[in-house]
Parts: C-alpha cells; structure tokens; sequence
C-alpha cells in the first residue's frame, strides 16, 4: 500500500491522532494569520486595511475557526493517539468510526474555507447571536455554509464522542479500575462525557439555524427568539470553556508528575474536583446574560453558581502547585508550558471572577476585559497542549526535539502572549469586536499587536523545530523522560501497530503483558492465559528499573528513586526496548486466525460525499451549481454507506478486559445506548424551544392565534397506534428470532417497515392537508414559515420523522439479511435496531401531547 493510500485508508487510532493533530495545526495558522490581519486593523483607530465587513468576517471566522476547529480536535488528536495506549486498549472500540469522526472534522473545515468564496463568510460574530445570524441579516451563501459546516463538525464530535465513551469503559486492561486512570485520559473521560451532552445542544440550536435559511421558519426572529439562541449557545458555550481546558490540564498534570518525580497531591480530590467542574457546567451558563431581562433573582443564583465553580478548581490549582514545592523540578520545554498554563489560567480565572458577579458584568460585558480574560482562559488551554506537543513528541516519533529551541519557543510564546493580551484589561473600555476605538487607548493596542506578532513568530519556531527534530533528532528509546508513569512509555517510540506485545493486564498490580487466549467455541477466552512478564504497575518504568524505587502506581503515583534509564528505558517483553507487535488485536475461532482489519476507504467516501451535499444544500435556494452538487454529493452518499454497510470489518470484542460497570454489555450496545443519549439532548433543545417560545407568545394565545382549526388530533393518534404497533413487531422478530424461525424475523421486520412507511405516508397526508388549508385567518395555507407555530410543529416532528426514515433504511439492510438466515445464531443486531427504534416510538409519546392535545 502507497504511504498516500495508506491516510486515506487507515482507521488505526494513532495514525487518526496524527491527522488529527495536523489538521488542527493547520486550522491554527488559518485562524492566526485573521488574527494578524485583526491587530494590523487596530494598529490605529479609524480606517485601516480591512473594511468593517472585512473586519466582522475576520472576528468571526477566527473565533469559530479556533474554538471549534483547532483547540478541541488539537486535544482529540492527543486523546486518539494515547487513551488506548493508557488504558491498554488495542485500539478504539469502532475504527471506522473513528476515521469517518476524523474525515468530517476535516470537510467541515473545508467546508467553512468553502465559505469565503460564496460571497463572503459568517460575519455575526463567533457566539452567533440573533438576530444578527438570521437571513435577513446575512443573506450571503456563506453565512449558511458556516452553519452546516458546524453541523457536520458536531457529527463528527459526536461520533468521536460515543467512541471514547465505550473503549474507556469497555476495553481497558485487566485490573485498571476507572479511579485509577492516568490523570489525560481521566481528563478525557470527562471532557467527552461533556461533549456529548453540551454539543448536542448546540446542534439543535444549529439545525434550527440552519432550516431558517433554509426553509424559512420562524424561531429567533419570534417573540422570545433572541433570548431562546443565547440559551441555546450558552448552555453548550460554557461547558465548552472546560472542554477546552480539561484536556490541557490532564496534559499538565502528566507533565508536572513526570518532571517534579512527585505524584500529583491530593489526586483523589484532584480527581474529583474534576468531576464537579464537569457537572457545575452545564448550570452557569446564564452568567453569559446578565444583560438580558432575565430578572434579578435567576441572576443572582446564577452568580452563585458561576462563583461557585472557582472553588474546585482552586482545589487543583493548589494541587499542582504543591506538587511542584514537594517535588523536584526539572525545567524542561514540556513543563515550562505546562507552568505557563497554569500561570496564564490563574490570571484568566481570577478576572473571569469579575463578569461573574452581576453588578461589575454590567460594567465590563462587551469591552475588552471580556476579550483579555476570554483568551487567557482559552489559549492558556492551548498552552498546556503545546506543553503536549512536546511532551510526547519522542514517543510519536522516536526521535527528540531541540531542547533550546524549545525554550526559546516557550520564551517568545509566553512573552508574547502576555504583551498581547494582558494590555486589553488596561485598555478594557475599547467596546468589542468594533474595529475602531477611542485614539487615547492607541498605545495599549500598538504593544497588544507587537505582542501578536511576536506570539505568531513564535510559533515559526516551534515548526522548524519539529520538522527539523523528526528529520535528524537524537533518537530515544521507549521512554527518554525518567519518571513518567503511564503504560504509552512501556512500548517502543513510536508503538507498534497493535500498540502491545500481548494482552496488558494491572491484575497483579503491576502492569504485565499476558499471551493472547485462545478463544473458545462460544467466544470467551479460556481465562488461563499466560503472564508473560511482570512490571511495575504504572507501565511507565521499564522491566529494567531499579528496585530500589519507591513504588509508583498506574495513576501516577509517587515515583521511584531511579528509575527507567533516559533516551533507552528497557522493553518490557524480553528486556528490549523494541516491542514486536504480535498477537495483539487476533483471536483464533475455530481453527481460524481472525484479525482485526486496519483499512478502509469508505469513512472518506461517505465524508467527502457529505462534503458536496452541504456545499450544494447551502445554496440551492439561489440555482446555479448548488442543486446539481446536492444530486451528486446525495448518489455519492448513498454509493458509500452501501459500500461500508457491505465491507467486511472485523474488530474483535476484548477477551480479557476491565469493563466495570459495563461488564454484561457489547460495545455495540453501548455505543448505542450513548448515542441515544446524546439525541435525547437534541430532542430536548427542539421540545424545550417550543415551550420556550409558547410560553413567550402566551401559552393559551398559541392555540387561539397560530394554529387552524384544521390541525386536528386524529392523524396523531392514528400515527400514535402505528408506532406502538411497530415497536410490538419488533419485539416479536427478537421472539422468531430466538425460536430460529427466519420467516419470523423476515415477516416482523417487514410489518415494522410496512407500519414505519404507513406512519410517514400519515404524517405527510396531515401535512399536506395543513399546507394547502384556506382560512379568513390562514389564507394561504399553514406552511412552515406562516408563523412560530407552524415551524415548531413541522421541524420537531420533522427531525422525528427523518430518524423513522433511518431507521426504515436500516430495516432496507436487515430484511434481505434476514432473508439469507442472519441473525438466528446471533439477534444482537435485531436488539440494537430495537433499541433505536423504541426510543424513536418514545419520543413520540412525549411529541403527540404537545403538539396535538396541549
């Protein structure tokens, strides 16, 4: 296979955390370079180089390009290439679906590039507020193709989001105990857990963003709809502010253990301060609208709430720092970072204290105190994952980087950052995102942008220092630091394909290597395997280390007095530091070797081929090309969920694993099961605008005022009875299924399409009938855009009826299948499509009342 072929191809989870992490890189200078172009405008105040237009779309453009296209996939790259080599996983729990998460971080990247040739690009600011965001303020193709653009970047953190979930909880080595993970991969635990659930609401408020432009209804141009997007947004904008940072704190946390050689202190409590910042997130978000008519009691619990939050992570500011006094510190570029973040993070928490107190946010929401304290905040995230850049750049590429030019890296970043930043709280009363401001602030800006340029130059640096470094660095061995402590250091630099020569295990309490067992007739391992070596526990030290070390743990525990010997830590199999990727990842069936497979070209197929329907759907009101690449980007996609439906893929299920409190469930199941939970919150942001807009509109005057006589109960309860029925026939293929009657499942699974066809051809009746009804009230019939509650009715109960279409394309797959005697040995599949489909059912139950009978 061709180096080229080979990215296009490849699910393996390193090679998907390097086309990560370069993809954001490149999003980084795209983002940087309008940041330059920002300051060279406020160099002065008045006209400059950008237009005010020119200007707005720059703010914007970098706003949305750095919060969502760099910093978040910059800390996924990270968590791809190293949780399952933390937690000693072959690889993620679905590889397909971690190269399809990858490739559509990537088209809606393009896709967003895509959009300043259409006229220019979203120029309402990076918080998108409305009205600003609606079409009649940005009629511009461009603006929609940012909002689909953020819809398929959403897709993609979704799907990378269900992966994590299950391997974390399905696939780590035998005996790591969820407590007891490597401070990174708790950290991305956790981030992913609040992934899920806060960009799922901002999906919701993005898809009715997008059928505005595109369909014309009417939510945030309603009475009540300004307020109902900034809930929305914020309610994923301020989780997302911990999303950012808690990859960057587990990266630091890494580094100051491995360079003070002391374990983090308090890591209990630094652990759960974690899980309370995690939690307190999704309840502050209303700090954001101090400014809003919200009354002054909600205010004040909000303030509480949003104060509140500081206090667990003073918790962890404090454990970090009395890491360092007990430990001893080593100064190397990874930790200089990681000691730069916390600085930079200390002062962004402290001035973030001040907005959120009602009575000073008035005073400073809208100024430059926001923007200062927003980015140190933000980018000292950024910092502790350049701190990771550094960190594991000897393990991802065998070779170590310039020591001096990384601290002249780490000197003009941080000088340069604070030159930059750091002058807008002076300069606070320049109101923000205006691209002009009052001439006695000109010398505050004239040193914000020297320190821009010199932050920018700082990162020539950095470039010229990896690209030299993996061409002629000093080359290391399995772990050039000497008291890391996490499992990825007790493989080669880099790991092996199949990241372990054998099976890791903690069951001993040191971390060791088992022979793969053989599987028996019913698939479970025979539970004898063969311990082939017997390490330290943390993974971290070498077979070869002293044992006069103190005894360090998988956590990261305190560490030993000497341990793995720098720049050539022995391996861990036979005393070499050269791991031979072996039986990891096969399992023998029957006689029969079965590998996990590493290829496929489909996630780019069905990827790109989203790609050119979303370019075609965001103007195919306007002709031209638009609808041809929707026909184009439509057959292509169909052409490649065929082809990944129909290509053989085998990923085999771990035999010995520590999969507490998931122990009894498959991966698949519990992909599903995540998922589900994931659109349990996107349905719940479409319920709960409705009741938000009825309430605003009146609750009794929505009924008398929007909604015609005509739009009656019948059709929904009949829809009500199709649904119950269909779930029931469901039921009944599992039951034909178990009794090995392949009839049964084919006659079941055809009644429920025959009844999910006839609950669509239903909903599309009342549907027309509605469109084309002709009253004194409703002349023209009661369309999707006549008034706030027609849009809410068609849009929620549309996005149900397209997951009945899904899962009516699922039942097209299965019944042939089920045809040719599939699923009488195994019904997993016929349960996992039920456990869709009644969740489709029920939220159905919840929609009839609401819409139809309330």
């Amino acid at each position: 296979m061709s180096s080229v072929k080979r990215w296009f191809v490849t699910t393996n989870h390193k090679d998907i955390g390097i086309l990560y992490t370069i993809t954001a890189l490149f999003f980084l200078v795209l983002g940087g370079v309008l940041a330059m172009l920002m300051r060279v405008q406020l160099w002065s105040p008045g006209a400059g180089v950008l237009s005010a237009g020119a200007y707005n779309q720059a703010v914007s453009a970098h706003g949305l390009l750095m919060v969502f296209w760099f910093i978040s996939p910059f800390a996924f790259g990270f968590a791809n290439y190293l949780v399952p080599l933390q937690i000693g996983a072959d690889d993620l729990a679905f590889p397909r679906l971690n190269a399809m998460s990858y490739w559509a971080y990537l088209f809606s990247g393009l896709l967003f590039i895509a959009s300043f040739f259409q006229g220019g690009t979203f120029d309402g600011g990076w918080t998108m507020y409305a009205p600003l965001n609606l079409p009649t303020y940005m009629p511009n193709i461009g603006g929609t193709t940012v909002v689909l653009a953020l819809i398929m970047f959403i897709a993609a953190v979704t799907m990378g989001s269900v992966n994590f979930l299950t391997t974390m909880y399905r696939m780590r080595a035998e005996g790591l105990r969820m407590r007891d993970l490597p401070m990174f991969s708790m950290s991305i635990l956790l981030t992913v857990w609040m992934m899920l659930f806060a960009f799922a609401a901002l999906l919701a408020a993005l898809m009715i963003l997008a059928a505005e432009h595109l369909f014309g209804v009417t939510y945030f141009s309603a009475e009540g709809g300004t307020l109902l997007w900034t809930h929305l947004f914020w309610f994923f904008g301020h989780p997302e502010v911990y999303i950012v940072f808690f990859p960057a704190l587990g990266i630091m946390a890494e580094c100051f253990q491995t360079f003070t050689g002391q374990r983090i202190v308090g890591r209990k409590w630094f652990v759960l301060a974690m899980v309370l910042v995690a939690l307190q997130s999704f309840v502050v978000w209303m700090h954001h609208m101090f400014l809003t008519g919200i009354n002054l009691e909600i205010k004040t619990l909000f303030m509480v709430t949003t104060i509140g939050i500081s206090l667990p992570f003073d918790l962890m500011v404090f454990s970090l720092i009395y890491t360092m006094i007990k430990g001893r510190i080593r100064f190397t570029t990874p930790f200089l970072f990681s000691l730069g973040a916390l600085i930079l993070f200390i002062i962004g928490g402290i001035t973030g204290v001040f907005l959120g107190a009602v009575v000073l946010d008035y005073e400073f929401r809208g100024t430059y105190w926001v923007v200062a304290h927003f980015h140190y905040v933000m980018v000292g995230g950024a910092t502790g994952l350049f701190a990771g850049v550094y960190y594991w750049f000897p393990k991802m590429t065998g070779r170590m980087y310039d020591e001096t030019l990384g601290k002249l890296h780490f000197a003009l970043y941080f000088v340069g950052f604070n030159l930059l930043y750091f002058p807008l709280f002076v300069a606070w009363e320049t109101p923000r995102r205006v691209f002009d401001y009052a001439p006695g602030l000109t010398s505050w800006h004239q040193v914000a942008s020297i320190g821009g340029f010199v932050l920018g130059a700082s990162f020539l640096v950095m470039f010229y220092n990896l690209f030299k470094s993996m061409a002629v660095g000093e080359e290391v061995g399995d772990n050039p630091w000497e008291y890391s402590t996490t499992a990825e250091w007790a493989v080669s630099s880099p790991p092996p394909l199949e990241n372990f020569p054998g099976k890791p295990s903690y069951a001993s309490g040191e971390l060791s290597f088992r022979d793969e067992p053989e599987l028996t007739a019913d698939g479970s391992g025979d539970g004898k395997p063969v311990v082939s070596v017997s390490p330290r526990s943390d993974g971290g030290v070498a077979s070869g280390a002293s044992e006069t070390s103190s005894g360090p743990r998988s956590d990261g525990g305190s560490v030993r007095t000497e341990g793995a010997t720098a720049g050539g830590g022995t391996g861990l199999v036979g005393g070499t530091g050269t791991a031979t990727p072996a039986a990891a990842g096969t399992a023998t069936t029957h006689g029969e070797e079965r590998h996990a497979d590493h290829a496929s070209f489909w996630p780019f197929v069905v990827c790109f081929a989203g790609f050119l329907t979303f370019l075609g759907v965001s103007g195919i009101r306007s002709g031209g090309v638009y609808p041809g690449l929707t026909a184009v980007g439509a057959v292509l996609s169909a052409v490649g969920f065929v082809g990944f439906a129909n290509e053989s893929f085998y990923v085999p299920e771990p035999t010995v694993a520590e999969q507490w409190p998931f122990g009894g469930v498959e991966n698949m199941k519990l992909g599903m099961w995540t998922f589900l939970a994931s659109d349990v919150v996107l349905f719940g942001g479409f319920v709960g605008s409705y009741l938000f807009l009825r309430v605003a509109n009146g609750w009794m005057h929505w009924h008398h005022a929007f909604i015609p006589e005509a739009h009656v109960t019948f059709p929904g309860l009949v829809n009500t009875y199709l649904l119950l029925a269909s779930s029931f026939a469901v039921v009944l293929s599992l039951v034909a299924a178990h009794r090995n009657s392949s009839r049964g499942v084919v006659a079941s699974l055809t009644v429920t399409w025959l009844l999910g066809v006839g609950f669509l051809i239903n909903k599309g009746m009342e549907w027309q009938h509605l469109f084309h009804i002709s009253t004194e009230a409703f002349p023209n019939g009661w369309a999707v855009g006549t008034n706030v509650a027609s849009s809410t009715f068609y849009l929620t109960t549309g996005l149900h009826g397209a997951h009945v279409i899904v899962g009516l394309v699922m039942l097209l797959y299965m019944i042939p299948r089920a045809w040719r005697g599939a699923y009488l040995d195994d019904d997993s599949s016929l349960e996992y499509f039920g456990l869709y489909w009644h969740f489709v059912d029920i939220v159905w139950l919840f929609l009839f009342p609401l819409f139809y009978i309330l």
